[in-house]
């Protein structure tokens, strides 16, 4: 929940940033979670997972009812530094097919506050194949934007220029005699994968065999989403 009490203090310094590029795009990793892309104002975000904590007492399990709200809030702050024109949330969006229309009104007038003045694109996830239903913007399966293609999971076959969802990735490096595990920002400079931005969600690490053939390991930097700052460490470095 760091990422909570950084939504609400002063802006970012330097250090709570990380620039790349994704084959020859400029973006920047914000620890909030957001990926912004300067050139076309755009903010890419992934796997929200709203309302996870309703969803989950239908699968028997229970869960604070506080998820839904709380990601709203981060993401309400990564937008006010970045005021992007386009925002792009990368699927999983809501965490089953029924979340988008079962969410409550006060929660949605704060997705409609969002996004007055912008457009808004909701990529289908596989838990949300359907799309999201009463709310601004498009629904759609993938999206070819400012050089750029946007999907929720990554590519095996054509995978230049992508960002993608999915899989969550994290790392995990050595800091004072310890291992630290962070959700991260994944790229190897031709495509990038995001980290879950839900504020329940799990994480994947890079070493995982569901990440393999993904990128090209030799060039593969992961940026750490610390607890005030993004920590951009190269795949060679991480612990396994």
């Amino acid at each position: 929940m760091h990422r909570l009490v950084h939504a609400a203090s002063a802006p970012a310094n330097a250090f709570f940033q990380a620039r790349t590029t994704i084959n020859g795009v400029a973006a920047i990793c914000d620890a909030l979670g957001g990926l912004y892309l300067p050139e076309s104002r755009t903010l890419v975000v992934s796997d929200l997972h709203l309302e996870k904590g309703s969803a989950s007492p239908r699968r028997g399990m229970m869960l604070p009812p506080y998820d839904t709200i709380a990601t709203l809030r981060i993401l309400e702050a990564v937008i006010a530094r970045h005021d992007p024109a386009t925002v792009i949330s990368l699927g999983d969006n809501f965490h089953d097919r029924t979340g988008s229309a079962a969410m409550p009104e006060n929660f949605r007038q704060v997705i409609c506050s969002m996004a007055q003045g912008r457009e808004w694109i909701w990529i289908n996830g596989n838990h949300d194949p359907d799309g999201a239903h009463g709310l601004p913007g498009a629904s759609m399966d993938e999206l070819r934007h400012a050089g750029l293609v946007f999907r929720h999971e990554p590519s095996r076959v054509d995978g230049v220029g992508e960002i993608a969802g999915h899989l969550h990735p994290s790392a995990t490096v050595r800091r004072r005699e310890r291992s630290v595990r962070r959700a991260c920002f994944a790229t190897d400079g031709k495509r990038l994968l995001m980290p879950a931005f839900g504020v329940t969600t799990g994480a994947l690490d890079l070493r995982h065999r569901a990440m393999n053939g993904i990128f090209d390991r030799q060039h593969l930097v992961a940026h750490m989403m610390g607890r005030d700052r993004i920590y951009s460490v190269r795949f060679a470095n991480l612990l396994g």
